[in-house]
């Protein structure tokens, strides 16, 4: 702990009062991406705190669960240049943490050979030297016979992807912030923040000031900026995680090296289905729709919508037509939150007021492999460094183009 770190007394019970300490930032919300940003903060020798409204771990917002994909297939060049060095953080804080935090499986891509998207990835790809393989209806059969495919289908492998074990990397991180002298506070919602040239930030146990604010509270962003008048076009969804079981134990297992996969004809719905091999629950395979409904963050654990118990059956005929060593009714269903942009690109940017207020949010269900930089990019922005990347994709601005 820095010198002169924040003092708390206690009653014995675990409430607390936080004196008035000046920070170099505070962080809230330690989902993964304020994780990071604490991370690369404290990492540089900057005083930190991070703060989290529920107790640690939670599963209320969108960095909870054992698993997520990691893969360098993306349509947009920024991306799979982000990833580059996403990759090389992680084996990092592996090496760092003595964790294993990263399974390479490939991801594998399915489309019908005339899908755009397919082409464009494929075209990505090929230009930033990423090993892939175009798979054909024969080899596919031949190398994954559990995925049927549809007439007319072919596969892309992006041979890097692979599994990210997310609530293992979420306590690595916590562990990393605190051994480097960061402050880490669950427990403690945001009640009030006053902008300034410090900004003061309270909750139930105190108030804290820092020369810098960084707001990372994924589907609570907005509800932290609209007492400034800014509100970001943003749209909670809660998702279903639906795992379904194996007719023959081991058939879709990560040892027995099946991919993850993405499918990218909308055939059955409006939005891909995804889905990661057996390993999280034994005998169960992860397979998702890529979409939710809208939700209120608060009201996460609400008895299931029609649209919910449709998004539902859009997955069952999915895993009937095209995963038939598969039990076609879910075994296991959990809930998670996507904030989603209109363009689905992330927010990175300063508050167009505030310019010692950094917003990182609009993550858009996808953001989880690209931590690692986004952390480092909204630690930069809050020292008011030059950015890594252009942040033009990113910029709050592009939704009043």
């Amino acid at each position: 702990m820095h010198a002169g770190s924040v003092m708390a007394a206690g009653d014995g019970k675990g409430t607390m009062t936080a004196q008035h300490h000046l920070y170099d930032a505070i962080v809230i919300g330690a989902g993964i991406q304020g994780c990071f940003t604490a991370y690369h903060l404290a990492k540089h020798k900057k005083r930190v705190l991070l703060l989290e409204q529920f107790l640690l771990p939670h599963s209320r917002g969108s960095s909870h669960g054992q698993s997520r994909i990691i893969r360098r297939a993306y349509p947009e060049d920024f991306y799979t240049q982000m990833m580059d060095e996403c990759y090389r953080m992680w084996a990092q804080l592996e090496k760092e943490t003595g964790t294993q935090l990263h399974r390479q499986t490939g991801l594998l891509l399915l489309g019908r050979k005339e899908n755009q998207e397919l082409k464009t990835i494929q075209a990505t790809l090929s230009r930033h030297g990423v090993k892939h393989q175009c798979l054909q209806p024969e080899q596919l059969k031949q190398r994954f016979p559990n995925i049927r495919l549809a007439t007319g289908e072919i596969g892309l492998l992006d041979e890097s992807g692979g599994i990210l074990y997310a609530d293992k990397a979420l306590r690595v991180l916590q562990d990393v912030i605190r051994q480097e002298g960061g402050i880490v506070r669950d427990g403690e919602k945001v009640l009030e923040i006053k902008p300034g040239q410090l900004v003061m930030v309270k909750t139930p146990a105190g108030s804290y000031q820092a020369k810098s604010l960084i707001i990372t509270a994924g589907p609570w962003a907005n509800r932290l900026l609209q007492p400034w008048g800014l509100s970001l076009p943003t749209q909670t969804l809660r998702i279903n995680v639906c795992y379904w079981r194996e007719k023959v134990p081991g058939c879709y297992d990560v040892a027995q090296a099946f991919p993850c996969f993405l499918s990218l004809e909308k055939n059955l719905g409006s939005h891909h289905v995804y889905g990661l091999p057996s390993r999280e629950y034994p005998g169960l395979m992860k397979v998702c729709y890529h979409h939710g409904n809208k939700a209120d963050p608060e009201e996460r654990d609400c008895p299931a919508a029609l649209s919910d118990i449709l998004d539902v059956q859009i997955l069952r005929s999915f895993v009937s037509e095209h995963l038939p060593d598969l039990e076609s009714e879910p075994a296991i269903m959990e809930r998670c939150m996507y904030t989603n942009t209109p363009d689905e690109h992330f927010v990175l940017d300063r508050h167009p007021k505030y310019d010692n207020i950094i917003i990182g949010a609009g993550f858009s269900g996808h953001g989880f492999k690209l931590s690692p930089v986004v952390g480092k990019i909204l630690y930069e922005l809050s020292m008011k460094l030059t950015p890594s990347y252009d942040l033009t994709p990113f910029r709050i601005s592009r939704f009043s183009n």
